[in-house]
This record gives C-alpha cells, sequence and structure tokens, in this order.
C-alpha cells in the first residue's frame, strides 16, 4: 500500500539540502562557469546577483525529483542551473517593480545600480538560460522551459496590469499566482521526472507536486509581506501594500469585513491610496484573512503530499516530503504571529 505523507509543521526540519549537498555544488559551479561567459564588462554585474540569489530551491527540487524517480544525472544539474538563472532574472525584475531596496539583507540590483541598468541585467540572465537550455538538444525541454519563462512574465504583467483593482478575484489571483512562481516550481519537478523517463502518471503527479508546493509559498510569501519582520527576513516588506497589489489575504479581507470598512478599503484602492498597515490592522477581521489563506497554502501543501504516494521509497522522496514539511512549518509560524 503506497506510504500517505503527513504534512507535520510542528516537526519540520531543516531544508533537506545536505542529501543533496554533492549535487548542490555542482549547480555552484554551474552558476559559475555560465557568469564568465558574460563580457568581461558584465560579468561583475552578474556574479553580484548570483551571489545574492537565494537558497537554490528550484535546483534542489530538480535534483530530489531525479533521485526519486530514477538516478541523478548531469541533465539534472543543467536543468537546475537553467531554472535557478531564470528565477534570478524573475528577482531582478521583480525588486524593480516593486521598488524593493533590499534583499537577503544586501542591496538590490536596481537599488544599487538604477532601474535601466536592472532591467538589462534581468533580460540577459533570462536569454543566456534560455540559451543553455539549447544544449540539451531535445526540443520538448526546450519548449518546456521557455513556456515556463512566458508563464512567469505573463503572471508579472498581468499582476501589476491588475493592481488596485477591485473586480480581481480569488480565481483570478490564483491564477497569476500559479504562473508567476507556481510555473517555475513546476518546471523543475516536471522536467526532472521528464529526464529520468519515467511513466506520464507519475511525471503528471511530480508537476502537480511542484505546482502546489509553489503556489503555497506564494501565498506565504504574501502573507509575510503584511505581517513578517523586515529585520528578521533581510528583504524589503511592505511592497504589495504600496504597490496595490490585491493578494489573497487582502481578497479575503475585502470579503469579510463589514460594510463600512469595506467601503473605506475600496475607497483607498480605488483613489489608488496608500494602504498603510495601520489602516488593516484596526479591522477585525484582519487577522482572520491572514490566518484563512495560511489555511489555503496548508491545504495545498497536504495535497502535493499525496502526489508522493507515487514515487517509491527512497531518501529522497521522504525529503521531498520534508520540503512540504518547511514551509508548513513557516507558514505555523506566521500563524502564531
Amino acid at each position: 500500500m503506497a506510504k500517505k505523507f503527513k504534512i507535520d509543521p510542528d516537526g519540520a526540519k531543516p531544508l533537506p539540502f545536505t542529501l543533496v549537498e554533492q549535487e548542490l555544488d555542482k549547480v555552484e559551479n554551474s552558476l559559475r562557469k555560465q557568469v564568465r561567459h558574460f563580457d568581461p564588462g558584465v560579468e561583475p554585474y552578474i556574479s553580484y546577483i548570483c551571489d545574492t540569489a537565494g537558497k537554490r530551491i528550484r535546483p534542489t527540487l530538480s535534483i530530489l525529483v531525479g533521485g526519486a524517480t530514477g538516478q541523478i544525472t548531469s541533465d539534472h544539474i543543467k536543468l537546475g542551473t537553467i531554472l535557478e538563472l531564470i528565477h534570478m532574472a524573475t528577482l531582478v525584475h521583480d525588486d524593480i517593480i516593486d521598488g524593493a531596496s533590499t534583499r537577503r539583507k544586501v542591496l538590490t540590483a536596481n537599488s544599487k545600480w538604477g532601474d535601466g541598468l536592472a532591467v538589462l541585467l534581468g533580460d540577459a540572465l533570462f536569454s543566456h538560460a534560455l540559451m543553455l537550455s539549447t544544449e540539451f538538444d531535445d526540443l520538448v525541454l526546450s519548449r518546456a522551459i521557455a513556456s515556463a519563462s512566458r508563464d512567469v512574465c505573463q503572471g508579472e504583467i498581468l499582476q501589476t496590469q491588475r493592481r488596485f483593482d477591485l473586480t480581481l478575484t480569488r480565481q483570478d489571483y490564483f491564477e497569476i499566482i500559479e504562473m508567476k512562481t507556481g510555473a517555475l516550481f513546476a518546471a523543475a519537478t516536471d522536467l526532472a521526472a521528464y529526464l529520468s523517463g519515467v511513466s506520464t502518471e507519475v511525471r503528471d503527479a511530480m508537476s502537480d507536486f511542484g505546482m502546489k508546493l509553489g503556489t503555497a509559498y506564494q501565498i506565504y510569501d504574501d502573507c509575510l509581506d503584511l505581517v513578517g519582520s523586515e529585520e528578521q527576513f533581510g528583504k524589503t516588506l511592505r511592497t504589495d501594500l504600496e504597490k496595490g497589489k490585491l493578494t489573497l489575504p487582502m481578497l479575503y479581507l475585502l470579503e469579510e469585513a463589514g460594510d463600512t470598512q469595506r467601503d473605506i478599503l475600496q475607497k483607498r484602492i480605488i483613489q489608488q491610496e496608500e494602504l498603510d498597515l495601520t489602516v488593516l490592522a484596526g479591522i477585525a477581521e484582519y487577522q482572520g484573512a491572514i490566518a484563512r489563506s495560511l489555511d489555503h497554502a496548508s491545504t495545498l501543501l497536504d495535497e502535493a503530499g499525496e502526489t508522493l504516494t507515487l514515487l517509491g521509497d527512497s531518501s529522497y522522496r521522504e525529503a521531498l516530503a520534508g520540503m512540504l514539511s518547511f514551509l508548513a512549518g513557516l507558514l505555523a509560524t506566521l500563524q502564531k504571529g
């Protein structure tokens, strides 16, 4: 009988990087190699972005799924490298859109060199990643990577287009974040399974795992923007409020607030006035809206765990479940806060 995974936020452990430490070192070396492909005048900028880009979650997913569905090959390393380059590009562009000044406790590219140069750096990373994908000599892979990149960009465009838009529905929101964040997570897990030559059923399950994990992560990030501490998390927060992004907590709040408070919120949104945290915290339904959002993310993690039952027993499968528990722990931390 297939093992049923239970997501236990209280039993959350650190991200399972140790299991694939050697493979992640190879990804890191590959990224450094890619940096050296840029013109000497551009290389220092790309190197800076590479140094500040993050935890390498997408390469980790590709490697873990590779291990859980067969064996880890050099192609899984290359896939992880490509997706991380795309992720770096999205972070650079996202920071410009949000007007963020810090990420991981260091200056963002736009804060350091201005929006114009930062836009071009993000473009350079996108184009280099897509060029690298052609080395697979496999149209299925190259097209899937390009499609995921397009989805990420479309998600950002739609979210920017729908700022201060009271007609935005929860369904609209989910479609946007599935493109903006879920698509690259899904590409990491789906294409890693494809490289292993698994059945369509298993590949679809891995794609679903990545999509649900990525979507849950974006909901967490949207809640963090409202209730997190810049000192603790080392990045600029409250940008969603300032830029008029109606994330899931805001949509729930608009649904649940009393008539008077809803009218105040809607008036501010229509007039594109800044939605500061003081106003939101004064609304009785505010904490409930955060809790409902976190609960939805938790449900997605539970559903993602169900997809792992198609995989055979292995330390890699357990590590994938561990990634779910890690995020569940982060959600629980915000819930308690």
